[in-house]
């Protein structure tokens, strides 16, 4: 995500409310003979700044989404079905859920009980659904674009200031980011836990649909079409997106023969048409930057009528902005360009294992916007770098290190900085040839995964033949800023 200055925190999650929250899988009342007992799914993936967050149970491997939009009512009928993996036996298991009106729901195409309390939707299969077992949830439901609900933990009386339902004056847009994708639709909303989706988007025949990955129809009955898109590669829940709205394609190659679609405003054709021509360019910069091809089969920027919560998002294979920003001057508009399109590599390929790992995606997209920066001549990355070191101790007094921030809601903003400062602390410190093959080593290993902290190191000291864990540790979790490898003049004071 690329943001305006961030604000501080407004919220924390207490030690004691992330134990008392992550339950356990229990023992299930006894089932029919001969069927196994099984067990209930936990109701949280146990993430230590969104304890609430996510399941246990099984493994979602992809999700068919549903939306018939009808401009005239914020409510759309909508279905989504998820194949999953069951990890134990289960006899109850969870999704999360907020702000849907739920029909029906079934599992293996057997009507199941299901209830709704605290944003999840708990759901009791017909049969227990037995350990390695691939089996498909079916919810149908109606969503409520009206309702953005916030996180559980914001407190109450303060005005929650992002829509994840985003309005725009012909449609709406989404922006799920960090936690509300189930507002959308019922799912394991945890960025370990990444799918493959396909999106089915009903609307009227003058309006545009746009969603990750690939358009594989568009057909056409009467005043509706719908629209499918798919994603060949998982992705995680909060880079979703789908929109409706008037919009005009851009159709480019990329290198390799990337397919490059954007979706810009019909009536913003003619100045955003050379904004997003600037893709491809950018595309073959960062696989010559990083060594390795671009990780998905499409890409393209969606630019949306709205100003989009101040932000842009790494929605995977379509990076969403404001079309009202990208008629900026280019040494303005490229870097968050560039940002975006890192995260498609770091963030959505490969995604974090817990919020505590946010840095991965967001310090990796900080850092080689500013190398993209300094190649453009837009600026200088010793001076920028020196900038965001100077800053470094305030921040972290304000928010806490990013490894281990005191609230949720300093991972959309606080870990971009101190991530950029790490790697390019580790590059002065091993060199460029081995930074280089330690970050190739770790996309190649967790590309289409989720990868920690933990992991990160693990590859370093592999990669290096040393011990860099204390380096890269200390950047993550110290209360002080670290000395800069080869900058030891550096100071930052909060």
């Amino acid at each position: 995500m690329f943001s305006r200055p961030r604000k501080k925190a407004l919220f924390t999650v207490s030690a004691a409310a992330v134990a008392g929250t992550i339950v356990a899988a229990v023992v299930a009342p006894s089932s029919k003979a001969g069927e196994p007992a099984g067990r209930v799914g936990a109701e949280s993936a146990g993430d230590r700044l969104f304890p609430k967050l996510g399941n246990g149970g099984y493994d979602a491997g992809s999700y068919d989404v549903k939306f018939d939009y009808r401009p005239s009512t914020p409510k759309m009928d909508a279905t989504v079905t998820m194949r999953a993996t069951a990890r134990q036996d289960l006899s109850r298991f969870s999704l999360d859920s907020a702000g849907q009106e739920i029909k029906s729901v079934s599992v293996q195409g057997a009507r199941a009980d299901f209830h709704t309390s605290n944003e999840k939707l708990t759901i009791t299969p017909k049969s227990p659904v037995r350990k390695g077992q691939t089996f498909s949830v079916r919810t149908d439901y109606r969503a409520d674009r009206s309702k953005n609900l916030p996180n559980p933990s914001w407190p109450s009386g303060v005005r929650y200031p992002m829509k994840h339902w985003v309005p725009t004056e012909d449609g709406f847009a989404l922006m799920g980011q960090p936690d509300r994708a189930h507002l959308f639709f019922p799912g394991n909303d945890h960025p370990s836990d990444k799918a493959r989706f396909t999106f089915r988007i009903s609307t009227p025949k003058n309006l545009q649909a746009a969603a990750n990955g690939s358009l594989i129809s568009r057909r056409t009955a009467g005043d509706r079409t719908t629209y499918t898109f798919r994603t060949r590669h998982p992705i995680p829940t909060h880079v979703v997106q789908v929109a409706v709205g008037k919009y005009r394609e851009v159709k480019q190659r990329g290198p390799h023969g990337l397919s490059i679609h954007s979706y810009v405003p019909a009536d913003q054709y003619a100045q955003l048409k050379p904004v997003v021509g600037k893709t491809p360019a950018q595309v073959a910069w960062l696989e010559k930057e990083i060594g390795r091809p671009f990780p998905f089969e499409a890409y393209g920027m969606l630019a949306v009528k709205s100003p989009y919560n101040g932000v842009a998002l790494e929605t995977a294979t379509l990076s969403t902005f404001s079309s009202l920003g990208l008629n900026r001057p280019a040494g303005q508009v490229e870097p968050v360009m560039a940002h975006e399109l890192v995260h498609q590599y770091f963030g959505d390929a490969v995604s974090v294992r817990s919020w505590d790992d946010m840095w991965i995606s967001e310090g990796h997209a900080h850092y080689y916007q500013k190398r993209y920066e300094a190649a453009r001549g837009f600026s200088k990355i010793e001076e920028d770098m020196r900038t965001l070191y100077e800053h470094d101790a305030k921040e972290r007094q304000e928010s806490g290190p990013a490894g281990k921030l005191t609230s949720p809601s300093a991972v959309m903003f606080n870990t971009n900085a101190p991530g950029a400062l790490m790697l390019h602390g580790l590059r002065n410190q091993v060199g460029d040839w081995t930074f280089r093959r330690i970050e190739q080593s770790f996309f190649d290993r967790y590309r289409n995964k989720a990868a920690s902290t933990q992991d990160y190191i693990d590859v370093a000291n592999k990669v290096s033949g040393r011990d860099l864990a204390p380096y890269i540790k200390s950047w993550l979790y110290d209360a002080k800023t670290p000395p800069m490898p080869g900058h030891p003049d550096w100071k930052s004071k909060p």
